[in-house]
């Protein structure tokens, strides 16, 4: 029960490896405020983990709105007093070049992978002072660290996120609080395979395809993300911070 009590907010709590992280951190003790811009599919799925025994209460939330940002770290106070531990895993990905990408795409990204952090990061760790501690894990991606062809708008966004991850790191572990971010490759979620549809692929053909590009194997599964970034917010990475963690499975952006 490494997280007996901690207080944990879950972006993109509807998605993959959200998903899998409530249900990680709420299996082992957490109260988590999970939220998620898809209305629908968040409430089911918080009666279900309610229906469970876990301590889950969820909020419907449009990261892309720095008020929505707001309310979310309000709320979480309000329901549980506090916050122990941030999980900012919610992104969208935005495909094509330059010449391909829209503003709407462009601002998008911005807004959702890079400004919600900030905002909710802003907003989250005077929280975490008053505390005297506190984790916080972004979820990044290999391909802002070394970027890939023709998406252009998310490389940005991410390539970003791991520098304010690093920034923050250094401003704020005086006060105890520690900041990281991992960065998967490829990870067979739901996100992955609607690109596939979207490009009139099929989807499992699409994950059967990538799985042959990995040395170790396989893309990555929900669960092993989940893992990497649990291990990230608990006591057991006391000493790290400001890292910023390839989830690869050893393969390189390009090969």
């Amino acid at each position: 029960m490494r997280f007996q009590d901690k207080t944990v907010i879950i972006t993109g709590a509807a998605g993959g490896i959200g998903q899998t992280l409530v249900e990680l951190f709420a299996s082992e003790g957490a109260c988590v405020m999970a939220a998620d811009y898809q209305a629908q599919s968040l409430q089911d799925l918080g009666s279900k983990w309610q229906a469970k025994g876990y301590k889950v209460a969820i909020q419907v939330t449009d990261l892309a709105h720095k008020q929505d940002c707001e309310k979310l770290v309000l709320a979480c106070v309000k329901v549980y007093g506090g916050i122990d531990i941030l999980l900012n895993n919610a992104g969208i990905i935005p495909r094509g070049t330059i010449l391909e990408t829209t503003d709407e795409m462009w601002f998008s990204a911005m807004n959702v992978n890079l400004n919600a952090v900030f905002f909710l990061c802003r907003a989250t760790i005077p929280y975490m002072q008053r505390a005297g501690a506190g984790a916080i894990v972004n979820t990044s991606s290999v391909w802002g660290t070394e970027p890939g062809p023709a998406h252009v708008a998310y490389c940005t966004s991410k390539g970003a996120l791991a520098c304010l991850t690093r920034n923050l790191a250094v401003d704020h572990a005086p006060d105890n609080i520690r900041i990281n971010a991992v960065c998967p490759n490829e990870v067979n979620t739901p996100m992955i395979r609607t690109g596939f549809a979207k490009r009139g692929l099929d989807p499992n053909e699409g994950i059967s395809q990538l799985n042959q590009s990995v040395p170790i194997g396989r893309i990555a599964e929900p669960q092993d993300i989940a893992d990497v970034i649990a291990f990230l917010a608990s006591d057991a990475a006391r000493y790290m911070c400001g890292a910023v963690v390839p989830v690869t499975g050893a393969k390189p952006v390009y090969g």
